[in-house]
């Protein structure tokens, strides 16, 4: 057509940037050997001409996608959206993008999830948790590119792991309230058959109580996961119409504690001085709850970055081994289980 212009090409760029079309695909290339300068150089270059990679194409050629796969179990959690936040700054310069799918706390979707995303040849696997089918843990050894589980810290893990003790969140929470007087202490959790990380709190939870010497059946199970504030609240009244001399409940995380909250204050139970509440993953909401809810902090964001440095580090160098990093929870002490 007349006036047409033709699109520019990596050739065109080589010329401007007066390099070779090779260091050219190099420097467009997740990991490629080029040092920052002749790399700044040729994107200058390429902008300048309005110059677009045509990464499709290049994968093709060098067997490389420039994408890292990543599973989460929920899309509208931010927790997890804020591990995913600290992925993709991780990976930053290294120019991998992050390929997502969401599993809705289900193995069995999980696995053909990841069935899927190993057809669409990632440079590497994120998983949201430590359990797995076998058929899926089949597929992530044999995958042949770093697998990398976070959120957890699994006993026998597939590849590397950026992750914490769940059981140990749910147990340090057990020995706070111990600490300020609490003895009845409740559990109000999701479906543990899905919930595996849930199903380790409270685990902590059992395990810190016995260990106290105090009973643990004060269990309530909310629903499917993930809990909502709702449902939290719900579980609340069902937990305190079946148990009225409860004087803590531990919540398997913050939406259900600030479900559980809100329903005190309906049902005129002071909180905390006569239920105290604490949740999981330090969420915003809790702080902004009043009164400010008890929680645990995971440290969402330096999973995804610690994430990013594994698989980087893997990638540069494919025969390292793994790298194990299990972080510590942070306890974030509130009004809902402090009385002055």
């Amino acid at each position: 057509m007349r006036g047409e212009r033709k699109s520019p090409t990596m050739a065109d760029v080589a010329r401007e940037a007066g390099v070779s079309s090779m260091t050219v695909s190099r420097a467009y290339r997740p990991g490629s050997p080029i040092n920052a300068e002749t790399r700044e150089a040729i994107i200058a270059a390429a902008e300048r001409l309005g110059y677009v990679f045509d990464s499709t194409a290049a994968g093709l050629s060098s067997r490389r996608t420039g994408f890292v796969a990543v599973t989460i179990p929920s899309i509208n959690n931010a927790n997890f959206a804020d591990t995913v936040r600290g992925l993709t700054d991780g990976l930053g310069d290294s120019r991998l993008q992050v390929l997502l799918g969401y599993t809705n706390y289900d193995l069995e979707q999980e696995e053909r999830l990841v069935r899927q995303l190993l057809t669409r040849r990632p440079e590497a696997i994120v998983l949201t948790g430590g359990r797995h089918t076998d058929a899926c843990r089949r597929l992530l050894v044999h995958a042949g590119i770093p697998v990398l589980e976070t959120w957890d810290a699994p006993a026998d893990p597939v590849g590397s792991v950026a992750g914490f003790s769940n059981a140990e969140a749910g147990a340090m929470l057990v020995r706070h309230l111990v600490e300020t007087g609490r003895r009845r202490i409740g559990f109000l959790g999701g479906d543990a058959t899905r919930d595996t990380r849930g199903l380790d709190r409270r685990r902590g939870y059992l395990a810190a109580m016995a260990a106290q010497g105090l009973g643990a059946h004060r269990l309530v199970e909310a629903g499917p996961p993930p809990v909502s504030m709702r449902e939290g609240a719900e579980a609340m009244a069902a937990l305190v119409r079946r148990w009225p001399d409860t004087d803590a409940v531990i919540c398997v995380s913050d939406l259900a504690a600030f479900g559980a909250v809100t329903e005190c204050q309906r049902l005129g139970i002071a909180v905390p001085e006569q239920i105290a509440i604490c949740g999981f993953g330090a969420y915003e909401l809790a702080e902004v709850s009043i009164p400010a809810i008890t929680t645990v902090d995971p440290h969402c964001y330096d999973l995804g970055r610690i994430a990013a440095s594994h698989i980087l580090g893997l990638l540069s160098d494919p025969s390292a081994a793994p790298s194990i990093t299990t972080l510590q929870p942070t306890l974030m002490i509130r009004a809902s289980t402090s009385v002055a």
